[in-house]
């Protein structure tokens, strides 16, 4: 008898909707720009005032050179999506001291060509010349400006105080979701808590690596997948925490670079921290001077304090490796050995606790029951 299959599940769609939305506004932005543009080539072709002479004679050009116009800067902005507000901003402040370095030297100019000629010569002396010079002279300066601002802005703060290009972030630093960490879904319980107030922001790169694993043909894959988008899902949903996603690409970042490399280069440009509980990508970001939180090590350092000399209650759920030693976990995970409690399986007993380990695969704690002599194996181990 042939099983029934399972219906294939549409991933979640609401994650979409900010990032449609967006995709949305630049195209109905883009078409009024444009038409926006032709209609002002239309204007000039068509007033009264400027519908003679070789305005007449050019109004095809006028509104060919409009849309021309129109289409080379939107192909521009469609060219360049990695677009950084520190680098607009340095771009500004290049301009303005250009201009005011090309006004100062313009009157300069001024100075010395009354300084050199008399006022015959000056009077026969084509402006036109004089204005070019002018107009060189700005371009000069405001390229060098710009050169140079954007070349040594990291080192424009020593010089003017409270001049800053790189993104400064007040109050609580963001938290930069690896895709691991949204699929395992302690960080959804640990918003829950509160205790989160930062800013948790979600790049599109690891969206799109989400989709790619919820799309995988291989059934773990898949299911990995869609829980990380469910998690999202349910973040998204939650009033107490700010989760965004960041349609943004890292400006140190290859062409070609992974995943965790993107992460890295984006925790280090808005001054972020990775959430994430991969330990290599913990190690990498260790040379790379990256700040990490590791959920992992976060578990374990709010898994409760025992000390020995302790009582504890735990249920026995198989036997151990040593004779008389059953094993049993507690809530968060951690192993615990009781010695003769071995013919206890199933069964949950108080033991009295020996002694904690503490191992590079989580705490192991060993324990006896009462009136259970101390194991010479274990005593000797």
């Amino acid at each position: 008898m042939a099983k029934p299959q399972t219906p294939m599940r549409s991933p979640p769609r609401n994650i979409e909707d900010s990032a449609r939305s967006s995709t949305m506004f630049m195209i109905v932005l883009r078409v009024l720009f444009m038409v926006t543009l032709i209609a002002v080539g239309w204007f000039l072709t068509n007033h009264t005032e400027y519908n003679t002479g070789a305005y007449a004679v050019n109004r095809d050009l006028i509104m060919i050179g409009c849309a021309g116009i129109a289409f080379l800067v939107i192909a521009i902005d469609v060219i360049i999506p990695r677009k950084s507000l520190a680098t607009i901003s340095g771009l500004f402040f290049g301009l303005v001291v250009g201009m005011v370095v090309a006004v100062g030297m313009s009157l300069v100019v001024d100075l010395v060509v009354r300084a050199n000629m008399t006022e015959e010569t000056l009077s026969g002396f084509n402006s036109l010349i004089l204005s070019a010079v002018k107009l060189a002279l700005g371009v000069i300066c405001c390229y060098l400006s710009v050169s140079f601002v954007h070349q040594t802005k990291d080192d424009v703060r020593f010089v003017i105080p409270y001049v800053e290009f790189a993104k400064e972030t007040k109050g609580a630093r963001p938290l930069i979701l690896d895709t691991s960490v949204i699929v395992d879904g302690r960080i959804a319980d640990v918003a829950d808590t509160h205790i989160i107030d930062n800013e948790m922001l979600v790049p599109r790169f690891v969206l799109q690596e989400l989709q790619t694993i919820a799309d995988s043909s291989d059934k773990l894959k898949r299911t990995r997948g869609r829980r990380g988008l469910d998690m999202l899902n349910r973040m998204q949903g939650n009033d107490k925490i700010e989760i965004r996603i960041l349609d943004v690409v890292p400006e140190r970042s290859a062409v070609n670079a992974g995943v965790d490399e993107m992460l890295l280069d984006l925790a280090l440009q808005l001054n972020g921290r990775v959430v994430t509980n991969d330990y290599n990508l913990n190690k990498i970001a260790q040379l790379r001077g990256a700040e990490v939180i590791n959920v992992n090590d976060l578990a374990n350092a709010l898994k409760p304090v025992v000390l020995p000399g302790e009582s504890l209650s735990v249920k026995v759920i198989k036997p151990g490796e040593e004779p008389g030693q059953g094993v049993g976990y507690l809530e968060d995970g951690t192993m615990v050995v009781a010695e003769g409690a071995r013919d206890r399986v199933g069964q949950v007993i108080q033991l009295t606790v020996t002694s904690v380990l503490q191992t590079s695969a989580g705490r192991m704690i060993f324990g006896r029951l009462d009136g259970v002599p101390p194991s010479e194996r274990r005593r000797l181990g």
